[in-house]
């Protein structure tokens, strides 16, 4: 943690009293969301009492910067080679302009999980900062974040907001995303609707579109059914599997909510082999409005996120962060595109 107080008091002498790092605690006297709101006012108390101020010197030296942002991609199971996920590529796009209006390179890497990819850039002074995108299974990247936000690393990434130990987090409003498509089925008289994705702690995103169904038929006066969910991963075949799962479990269902649009094609495909008609038998509706989900028979219905704002927002974020200023908004808004998987044209 931190170490004993020595004669003028020092950003380690706040940790020490506070029991904290001192990474944390200067977090904390930046603002930065990723420290909780009650150690940030115990920290700002102790730094009152010792009449600590900041080091001028010091802050000058960690402000030498190499202009230079680090995107790390994360291994996603997808139906080509690419291993990303085309949500995220297509997020490149706005990260990458975004960078070059403040002036700044981006260096772009793919990574996988297991390797030691939080251990390389900003250590060997790099970048001044990452970006990160994708992460598959929350439980197993959440303890590489926390390393990250230990050391005191400059990051933002792409996923829920609603984590409160994440670091730095951009990302959309997924529970009234989910309310937003859910409250589109019911108002076409759907009423038995099937969600397709994990809806547990290791894909929270996922878990919170889920959640945002349920409260909405809750409000409608229809009890969620658990025997409709079925967990898929990001990718087509998944979303192929799931759905003959639902089918084969006997359940009746008029409708389908997937928690991504990969996830939704795939069950679409299932869905018409098993001679359902889309969607007069069941209505679909996807998440993140690829570019494909305009191509599927019928077009695909689904919740379209900000990625032009998210690719700024992210690179706002960061900046924020290494300047030490308030981080902006995290929460991005989300809009239903309809389609004809859900209104027969």
């Amino acid at each position: 943690m931190g170490r004993r107080p020595t004669g003028r008091p020092t950003s380690f002498d706040i940790a020490y009293a506070a029991g904290v790092s001192q990474p944390t605690v200067s977090r904390a006297l930046r603002g930065d969301r990723s420290v909780s709101a009650e150690t940030r006012a115990r920290i700002e108390e102790i730094a009152r009492d010792l009449n600590y101020t900041v080091d001028k010197n010091a802050s000058s030296l960690r402000s030498q910067r190499s202009n230079t942002i680090a995107l790390l991609f994360f291994e996603d199971q997808t139906a080509d080679d690419s291993k990303i996920n085309p949500f995220f590529l297509a997020m490149l796009g706005s990260i990458t302009r975004a960078c070059a209006n403040r002036g700044l390179d981006l260096l772009i890497s793919f990574q996988r999980m297991e390797d030691d990819w939080h251990l390389r850039y900003q250590d060997a002074n790099r970048a001044d900062g990452l970006i990160l995108l994708g992460y598959g299974d929350w439980e197993i990247y959440q303890a590489r974040l926390a390393q990250l936000v230990e050391q005191g690393a400059n990051f933002a990434r792409w996923g829920s907001v609603r984590s409160e130990t994440s670091g730095a987090t951009i990302g959309s409003d997924n529970l009234g995303a989910g309310r937003l498509a859910s409250e589109h089925l019911l108002s076409l008289g759907r009423r038995r609707i099937a969600f397709l994705g994990h809806a547990d702690s290791h894909y929270p995103e996922f878990a919170d579109r889920y959640e945002g169904l349920c409260n909405a038929l809750r409000d409608a006066g229809i009890q969620p059914d658990p025997a409709l969910q079925f967990d898929a991963l990001t990718n087509e075949k998944a979303g192929f599997q799931a759905a003959n799962r639902l089918i084969a479990s006997g359940e009746p269902f008029d409708a389908v909510f997937a928690a991504s649009d990969l996830i939704a094609i795939g069950a679409m495909r299932a869905l018409t082999a098993a001679g359902l008609a889309i969607p007069e038998d069941v209505a679909v509706v996807g998440f993140d409005n690829i570019p494909g989900a305009s191509l599927t028979t019928p077009p695909l219905t689904t919740v379209q996120q900000d990625i032009a704002g998210a690719g700024v927002r992210l690179i706002d974020t960061l900046v924020a962060q290494i300047e030490g200023r308030p981080l902006p908004e995290a929460r991005l808004p989300t809009r239903l595109i309809v389609r004809g998987s859900t209104v027969a044209g």
